[in-house]
């Protein structure tokens, strides 16, 4: 079964050409099936790329999703479309009132890892709708940023700075083979990174609640299980696009900005070279598993979600 998305959203032409399957408003209407409604909280800057990664990962399986997207209620993009954000965004305070509940949310990262939670603009809004979750969302997908936001809010565990930015295709460990999350996953496999901070696994450990189910030596706790709140924390970019490292490198050598090349992602790391995408089979795997666990275990009745 496909996602169901406007067909007028930029994401809709994009995965129609990559072959994805996607329906209009009007087709899904003649299906007799409840889709699973999916929410995706976007706070990256360049809100159109994100939409399109994770709507190519959700809409990948054999069942049908209704995709929502939701901003936050007081913070403007700088860098998206007022008349995109208008069309296509909801403010998570209509949201709130509606009384809505969705089968699956996903929190994205934003690029202000260098700030404390509580200095982010919007991080007492961002709180509130990790509560909300506990209530309205049977599972919830924390990424990046938004991962550790996560952890940090509902268990305490702070990020670190790190000495120098994780940048690259870093290799990384299948630490639960038997997870439902992981089904058909290699016992190891490349993850692209980009971040400057972590989570110590020692922090994890210390929290019974918490299962680590992917972890790489270098750069440490990837995947982390949080049964009690339904939830699933990422740091890493399954989601990524081919060329995304590139770009974000690109990027700092035209402003200046120390950056090195990152590890392990174009041939003989020499940028002049196109870059190979080496995690596209276990995104699919990761975020089919995710929409397969909520479909297995989510009640028919939105309305149950969260009794």
């Amino acid at each position: 079964m496909p996602i169901k998305i406007p067909e007028n959203l930029p994401a809709y032409d994009v995965l129609t050409h990559e072959g994805v399957m996607v329906m209009s408003e009007n087709q899904a209407s003649r299906q007799d099936i409840r889709p699973l409604r999916i929410a995706l909280l976007n706070l990256m800057p360049r809100k159109i790329q994100t939409e399109i990664q994770f709507s190519r990962l959700i809409g990948a399986t054999p069942l049908q999703i209704e995709l929502t997207l939701i901003r936050m209620s007081d913070h403007q993009s700088k860098t998206t479309a007022a008349e995109h954000m208008t069309s296509f965004y909801r403010p998570f305070n209509e949201v709130a009132e509606s009384g809505e509940k969705f089968d699956g949310l996903i929190i994205t990262g934003a690029p202000i890892e260098h700030l404390p939670f509580e200095e982010v603009t919007y991080w007492d809004e961002l709180r509130q709708i990790m509560d909300w979750t506990q209530t309205h969302v049977h599972s919830t997908f924390g990424v990046c940023w938004g991962g550790m936001a996560m952890i940090y809010h509902l268990h305490g565990i702070n990020k670190r700075m790190l000495d120098a930015k994780a940048f690259g295709c870093f290799r990384h460990d299948n630490l639960v083979p038997a997870s439902p999350y992981l089904r058909g996953f290699s016992d190891n496999f490349i993850i692209p990174v980009s971040r400057w901070t972590e989570i110590k696994q020692k922090d994890v450990d210390a929290n019974a609640d918490l299962k680590t189910l992917l972890g790489s030596s270098e750069v440490g706790p990837c995947l982390i299980k949080d049964a009690k709140h339904r939830a699933l924390y990422i740091f890493n970019h399954f989601e990524y696009d081919s060329d995304t490292l590139k770009q974000e490198y690109d990027r700092d050598v035209s402003d200046g900005t120390p950056i090195n090349v990152p590890q392990n992602y174009y041939p003989d790391d020499d940028p002049s070279q196109p870059p190979l995408n080496r995690w596209r089979s276990h995104a699919h795997l990761l975020y089919g598993n995710w929409v397969n666990q909520i479909y297995q275990t989510t009640p028919y009745d939105l309305n149950e979600i969260g009794a």
